[in-house]
């Protein structure tokens, strides 16, 4: 009897931690840290302000106020997702968390998955949000409000938002270092910009390698074949080759 429990226990200690229990762990950790929280303030003040800006400067039309709450989303989301992966390193916690869970890509996967749901609740949140702020800004106006919305557009819109935070995740997983995944993101635009005033060649490699460029017709929902491919090659400079490279790095990089 007492060899059966004994191994009964030790059959609990050694059983694996759910993946369940993973994410919920990480879920947590996106929001529930003093970073994410003033992140998530932020960001939604950000967003509102937009979306009762722009309506002020422009026609109360719901597509345009619901895509005005992109802009900090698609720039301050994709940092809070730098965060959830690079605080393992800065807060010194891998050690404990890759003790926890040897398996460092099921960690790497748990920390991927709220993050990049994050975006589309975020997206979904700013349509909703748009709705009374377009009739509150044609009441105001007296003017009146135009619903229509392009289902491609909306898609594509999230879908935009989706790849940006994942560059994020790229980048914070390649480099283990929230100011310099910060920093290459947020620079990413201008200096690009610049790439494409270099001449016949630097407009190429901004048309082919400039994942914001690139995702334009996403948003407007005129993709195209050709866009289609760009998209796809920027998408795999930029999220798929460092994702990989950065996951190969955690899984052989000491901590201590």
């Amino acid at each position: 009897m007492s060899g059966t429990g004994g191994t009964s226990r030790a059959e609990r200690v050694l059983a694996p931690i759910p993946f369940r229990r993973l994410l919920m762990v990480e879920a947590r950790k996106l929001a529930d840290t003093r970073s994410g929280k003033i992140m998530a303030a932020v960001l939604a003040a950000l967003a509102l302000a937009a979306v009762v800006g722009r309506g002020f400067v422009t026609d109360p039309k719901l597509q345009t106020l619901a895509f005005s709450a992109g802009m900090p989303i698609a720039t301050l989301m994709p940092v809070l997702a730098i965060l959830a992966v690079t605080g393992e390193w800065s807060h010194r916690t891998a050690l404990t968390t890759f003790t926890l869970e040897p398996r460092r890509g099921r960690v790497l996967a748990a920390k991927y998955v709220p993050a990049l749901a994050a975006p589309l609740a975020a997206s979904l949140l700013a349509a909703l949000v748009a709705v009374p702020a377009t009739a509150a800004v044609a009441a105001v106006r007296g003017v009146p409000a135009v619903w229509e919305m392009n289902p491609l557009a909306l898609l594509g819109w999230a879908g935009t938002n989706v790849l940006m935070v994942a560059m994020g995740l790229a980048l914070a997983t390649l480099l283990l270092n929230a100011p310099a995944a910060i920093v290459v993101y947020l620079v990413n635009p201008m200096l690009w910009s610049v790439v494409g005033r270099l001449g016949d060649t630097g407009e190429t490699l901004a048309g082919w390698l400039d994942l914001n460029a690139t995702v334009a017709p996403l948003v407007t929902g005129d993709m195209t074949g050709g866009g289609a491919a760009r998209l796809a090659v920027s998408a795999a400079f930029w999220i798929v080759v460092p994702m990989a490279a950065g996951a190969v790095r955690v899984a052989r990089k000491e901590v201590g």
